[in-house]
This record gives C-alpha cells, sequence and structure tokens, in this order.
C-alpha cells in the first residue's frame, strides 16, 4: 500500500514496527510536507484580506510553490521506502566466489548510492520550504506568523534528519570520493538552510514577545 495513502495512526504504527521501511527518511520527508503545509495555511489565511492586498499576488506564486512542494514530498515518503528495496536484496547476494564478491559489492555500492539520492532529494525539498517559510514569515497575516515559524522549524528538522541518512549510506560506499561528494551536496545545504531557518525562529520570537 501506498504509504500516503495509510491514516496518520496507520502510517504511525507502520513507522514504530520492525520492518526497515518506512524509516527515517521518509518521516523526515513528512515532517517536511507538514511545514509546507504550514507555510501554504499561512498563505491561505493571508489571500482575501485587504490589509494584504499589496502582497496578494505574492502570495499567491508562494501558495502554488507551497502546493508544488507538498506534492513533491508526498511522492519522496513512499520513495525513501522503495529504495530500501534494492539495498535489502544486494546485502542478500551471495559472496561464495570471487565472482559472487565482485557481483555483490558493485550491486551494493549502486544501492548505496541510490539509497543516497531520495534523502538528498528530501532535504532540497526541505530547503525549499525554509525559503518559503521566510517569505510567509515576511508578507503573510500577522495572525499566523508563527505558524510560518513552525514551518520552517519542521522543514529544518526534515532537513538535518534527511542529512543523517545520506551520511550512514556513505559511510558504507567504497568510493570514498563519490561519498565524499555527497556528503558536500548535504553539508552544503545544512550551512546554508539551517541558520535560515534559525534566523526566522529568532526573528519571530523577540518579535512576538515584544
Amino acid at each position: 500500500m501506498e504509504l500516503m495513502n495509510l491514516s496518520c495512526e496507520a502510517f504511525l504504527e507502520d513507522l514504530a514496527g520492525s520492518a526497515p521501511a518506512p524509516g527515517g527518511g521518509g518521516a523526515a520527508a513528512l515532517v517536511g510536507d507538514a511545514g509546507a503545509a504550514l507555510g501554504n495555511m499561512v498563505g491561505s489565511l493571508t489571500v482575501g484580506k485587504k490589509k494584504y492586498a499589496a502582497v496578494e499576488a505574492d502570495i499567491l506564486v508562494l501558495n502554488r510553490r507551497a502546493a508544488a512542494l507538498r506534492k513533491r514530498l508526498e511522492w519522496l515518503v513512499q520513495a525513501d521506502a522503495d529504495a530500501f528495496t534494492p539495498l535489502a536484496a544486494a546485502y542478500k547476494l551471495p559472496k561464495e566466489t570471487p565472482e559472487q564478491q565482485a557481483h555483490k559489492a558493485a550491486v551494493l555500492e549502486a544501492a548505496l548510492e541510490g539509497a543516497c539520492a531520495v534523502p538528498l532529494e528530501i532535504m532540497s525539498a526541505c530547503c525549499e520550504g525554509i525559503a518559503l517559510a521566510a517569505e510567509y514569515a515576511e508578507k503573510g497575516s500577522v495572525m499566523a506568523v508563527s505558524d510560518a515559524g513552525c514551518a520552517a522549524l519542521f522543514c529544518k528538522a526534515a532537513l538535518q534528519a534527511a542529512g543523517l541518512n545520506v551520511s550512514i549510506n556513505t559511510r558504507l560506499m567504497a568510493d570514498n570520493a563519490r561519498a565524499a561528494a555527497l556528503n558536500a551536496q548535504a553539508d552544503a545545504m545544512l550551512a546554508e538552510f539551517v541558520p535560515q531557518a534559525d534566523r526566522i525562529y529568532e526573528k519571530l520570537t523577540h518579535s512576538l514577545r515584544g
């Protein structure tokens, strides 16, 4: 069954179970999706209000981007679970002969890189979610500005969680140069967008508390 067709309760039951998927990557995508949805909510609460007529066109663009981002992250919830299948199969390959060992090593290396691709995509999506949250916090309804902050924090947590899912796979790769390149991609996103999410939180906290 497609994971996004499950109820919240059923998804969490699957997550809590002994099966390896869904796991941290899929959960990260879902948390990022919640962050994108919160941003989208801020936009929905802003559109149509006379006070925000000057920014309504901008908000409508943000809402379209947020809706597309939500679809992307929903797909990634399932994609992360699907990426585990070839990795699990690779670990089960025989290694009795030198030929089998070489074949297993090659298949495993490809599967590990594939298992990095989805969390990297989740990270990219969460970076966009943080960028959207920053714009919603700036232009959206002040009555929902805390939700824009929550959106940024949800996407930040999902970004960092997906980064861990990259690291756990790159550490097992035989190609150290390729592993380092994948880690560098993850590190670049973390370096730029974790501080951005923190700035949104700090600015809103200061503003809300006066």
